[in-house]
Order: structure tokens, then sequence, then C-alpha cells
């Protein structure tokens, strides 16, 4: 069951577009698993030169889906984004089902990211921290990772190596492959 948390920005939200929104992203609840209560993050924008801009994120135990998309009609941008949200959910079935038939896993987990802003200022640091994140990291393979950072649209992801439990950062070149920071003792 999807529960919706649905703000607009620069947009007032009526109840058509709630409505709208609620009907569209609820066809996503055929992905999850039916006792599980899940909140979609809806955010609406609408810019100065009529754009309009749909995020949605929706934190899961194992994943986190977000999407955003932004057109000239609100109502085709939530088309869009529920669109991508639905390919990255078979994508990521996809792939776990191939590896869990590969390794014998039986459930493969991703770790949500939890974020907290920071709202300290010292405004005489060179060096200013301006976001913390706190990340509860588990086990995974190097390709599991990728996917994950590419679910959530970021540029790199640390996660737990699950041969050798150390910290592992994977990131996206500038050529479009994939890199690999081990950490280690030395």
């Amino acid at each position: 069951m999807l529960i919706f948390n649905i703000r607009g920005e620069n947009i007032e939200v009526t109840q058509a577009i709630r409505d709208y929104v609620e009907k569209r992203i609820s066809k996503l609840e055929k992905y999850f698993e039916k006792d599980m209560k899940n909140t979609a993050h809806v955010n609406l924008k609408v810019y100065p030169d009529k754009q309009a801009k749909v995020e949605v994120t929706i934190p899961l135990p194992y994943l986190t889906l977000r999407a955003e998309e932004m057109s000239n009609d609100l109502y085709a941008s939530v088309d869009l984004v529920t669109d991508k949200l639905e390919r990255q959910i078979r994508k990521y079935k996809t792939k776990v089902n191939r590896k869990s038939r590969e390794k014998g896993f039986k459930n493969l987990e991703f770790a949500p990211v939890e974020d907290t802003s920071s709202s300290d200022s010292d405004d005489e640091s060179k060096f200013q921290v301006v976001r913390t994140k706190q990340l509860a990291l588990k086990p995974m393979d190097n390709e599991e990772a990728i996917l994950q950072m590419d679910m959530l649209g970021h540029d790199f992801f640390i996660y737990e190596d699950a041969e050798t439990s150390g910290i592992n950062i994977v990131y996206r070149r500038n050529d479009g492959r994939y890199g690999l920071i081990e950490t280690g003792e030395e």
C-alpha cells in the first residue's frame, strides 16, 4: 500500500492533481509486497517558463526508487516519471532474479540512504560541510552497488563488500564506465 506525501512548489496541489498522481503512481503497487506500507514522496514544481517538474522518491527496505521528469505539461511529467520508475523496478527485479539464480541468494537487500541536513553555519571555515548523510551499509557485490547507484542517479555509491567485508566505493567515470575504490589496511 502506498501512502502519498505530495508537495507543490509554485503550484497549488488541487484534488484533481492529487487524484491523478495517486492513480498513476499506485500502478506501481503491483511490484511491492502486499502487506508493506510504503511512502511515495512526490514533489511537483512549476517554473516561470511553465515547465513542470515531477520528482518521486519511494524508499523501500531493499531499494530506494527515485525519478524525476520535466515537460511542458504537469500530467505528462507524472506519466513520464511513473514509466521511468516502472522501468527501474523491472530492471532491478531482472538483475536480482539473475543474481539469485547465479549465486543462490534468497533475498538481496540494499541500504536506504537517510538525509540529514546540517544546520551549522561556520562562516570562518574555509571548508564548510553543507550536508551530512548517514548510511546503513549492507553487504553486496560490485554489480549490485552499480545497480543501486544507477537507480539513485548518483555518480558514486558506498557499500560493504560481501566477500571481504571491507568498505568499497563504485563511481561513474567521465568515459561512462565504472571505477572501484577498495578500502583496507596497508
